[in-house]
Parts: C-alpha cells; structure tokens; sequence
C-alpha cells in the first residue's frame, strides 16, 4: 500500500520537525522558569515516544493536493495539528484517567509521582491532573503559534487559525456527549456515531485535510468535497479504536488495553453488545464495565461476549460500510490523482489497522 509508505517516509521528516521545533521553544524557556522547561522536554518525549503522524500527513497532503508549492513551509507548519492533538490527548488522560501514553507515563501520571516524592503531605493526583492540565492548554498555545509564525499569506493564516479554533471547540462538544454518555451508562447508536463525529472525525480527518487545503488556497468546493470524504472516514477511524481498546496489542497500542472497559465507556461495541445480550450476559457486562480494578479474565470475559453477541462483527462490518461510503466522494473532488490515490489507501488502512 503506497500510502502507508507515503506515511512512514512523511513521519521521518516530521518528526524532525517536531524535534527542532520543541528544542527551539526549550531553549526560549530555560532562562524564564526550570519548571516549565522540563515540562515541555517531557512532552517532546511523549510526542516522539509514538503516533502514525496521519494528522499532519493529511494536513500536508491537503496542501499538496490543492497546488500548494511551498513545501518546506508547509511540512514546519503541519506539526502544528499534531501539537493540538498532544494537548487534547494530555486533557483526555485526565478524563479517562489514564496514566500510560505511547508506552510511556501519560503527563498527569508523571507529575502525579514528581508530587508523591517533593510533596507527599499533599494530593499528588490532584497535583498531577492540575500540572497536566496548565501544560496541555500550553502545547495548544503552541499549536496556534505554529501556524500564526507559519509565513503563509495572512488572509489564508487567519482563516487557518479560525478553522483551528473551530477543530478544537467541535472537539470539545464531543468529549462533553462522551462524558455525559459515559456517566449515564446508556446510549443510542446515532448518540454514539454523532459524538464520533465531533470527537473524532473532525480533528483527525476532516480538520487536518481543510488547514491543508485552506493554506493551499482552495474553494469552497475543495473543502465541502473533503468533508463528505472525510466525516465517515473518521467515524469509521473511531470505531475501529474502540475496537483495538478491547482486542488490540498493548505495546502496538502503547496504553492499556481494558482501559475503555475500566472507565465504562459506552462505544458502539457495547450499545450493541447489550442490545443483543442475553440477562446473564448483560448482569456481567454491567458488572464487568466501569470496573476499576479489572483483571486479564474481566477482560477476556468481556472479550467472549463482544464477539457472542456479535457486537464485534456488526462494529467492523459498520466500520467498512463508512469507508465505501467516504471513498464514494473521492471521485467529486478536484483534485490531483495521486492525491486521490492516498485518501483512498489511507480509509483501507483505517479499517485494517492491526487488532
């Protein structure tokens, strides 16, 4: 699939751009605040420890795909999206309570052991979520900056940087629905599918496609194209991470597998499972689901039930039905054909990541 090696050739030169751009941001700190310089080396290492890069990929790509000529400013300017996806996931590990991220202590559970040890009169988890919190909001400052510092034409920054805030508040209004769904401990499957919308197609497809675009210069057409492209391409994306929540590899994933179990979330996995559960199969998914202290046979319990009650197959049979139906647009978009050729690779890819 010549998309994935577009992908992992693109997170070589991206991930050095990362790496310059967070040494530069290092450097201006470390004679303002110790405190804060060794927060943001963290980050860094957080953000280089893990991730596909198919964020900035798509935001670049958008670029390319619209005309774009400016190459290397567009690849400096596309870590931008990756920064506000680092400070969404900092602010998500809190919600979920979640203490591993890319294999590594997630930021609240790192600043939750530095207060155990300097400061262990004191709440060291509040400690944590509270410094996690103050450093997340930073990396977003510095994902506006990204773009702001960028050098593109001003009209199309400022409309890139509009676009920006509307990525993160859609964002916002599908983590509110994820939280109210989760404490409810019920659903509906539009529920569900519309929360994957906002949460997650908005930002992870459709957002890096339209600041590409947008940078690029393009109509109106262009943008609205992507969308019907984009929004059941990440929907599906969604759906197949709640499945490699429950079935995927932990080190592959690089947290916690049963961690979605653990915080209770109610995915399509369990909307459907319930729905088709018989009364002892729904007496355990209500025990086993929220459980905060579960163990390999929890886990692997709720495992037989996703796949009795055939949640699982209805979950990735779903999934692929997204797909064709994002990949339907593709052939309504003007633009180039290679760059047709990746978005169509890339919605495979979605759906056949590794359980």
């Amino acid at each position: 699939m010549q998309a994935l090696v577009k992908l992992e050739n693109f997170k070589e030169k991206i991930d050095s751009e990362i790496e310059k751009y967070f040494s530069r941001v290092i450097r201006e700190t470390k004679g303002i605040d110790p405190i804060t310089t060794q927060a943001l080396k963290y980050v860094k290492k957080i953000v280089l420890a893990g991730g596909k890069r198919l964020r900035p990929a798509l935001m670049y790509y958008g670029y390319v795909a619209v005309g774009g000529k400016e190459l290397k400013k567009m690849l400096k300017t596309s870590i931008s999206i990756e920064l506000i996806h680092t400070f969404l996931l900092i602010h998500d590990d809190i919600i979920d309570r979640d203490v591993i991220r890319h294999g590594i202590d997630s930021v609240n559970e790192h600043y939750s052991k530095i207060g155990k040890k300097f400061f262990p009169k004191n709440d060291n988890k509040h400690f944590g979520n509270s410094m996690a919190i103050i450093f997340g909001d930073m990396v977003s400052a510095l994902g506006n900056q990204v773009i702001f510092e960028s050098g593109f034409d001003t009209e199309l920054v400022m409309k890139a940087l509009f676009k920006l805030q509307s990525i993160v508040s859609y964002t916002v209004i599908g983590q509110v629905k994820d939280v109210c769904i989760e404490y409810a401990e019920e659903a509906k499957e539009k529920e569900v599918l519309k929360m994957y919308e906002y949460k997650t197609a908005k930002y992870t497809i459709e957002g890096p496609l339209h600041l590409g675009a947008i940078l690029g210069g393009a109509n109106e057409a262009i943008i609205k194209g992507l969308s019907n492209y984009a929004i059941p391409i990440g929907v599906a994306f969604q759906i197949q991470d709640d499945i490699l929540g429950i079935f995927g590899n932990e080190k592959k994933l690089g947290k916690m597998v049963g961690s979605d179990i653990a915080e209770g979330k109610q995915t399509i996995l369990v909307i459907k499972a319930k729905e088709k559960a018989s009364n002892e199969q729904k007496k355990t998914i209500n025990k086993i689901l929220g459980n905060k202290n579960l163990t390999k046979k929890d886990i692997e319990t709720f495992r037989e039930i996703i796949r009795d009650t055939g949640a699982l197959k209805y979950a990735k049979d779903l999934s692929k039905k997204l797909v064709l139906q994002g990949k339907k647009y593709l052939e309504n978009i003007s633009i180039n054909k290679e760059f047709l050729q990746f978005l169509d690779e890339i919605a495979d890819y979605i759906v056949e990541r590794e359980l």
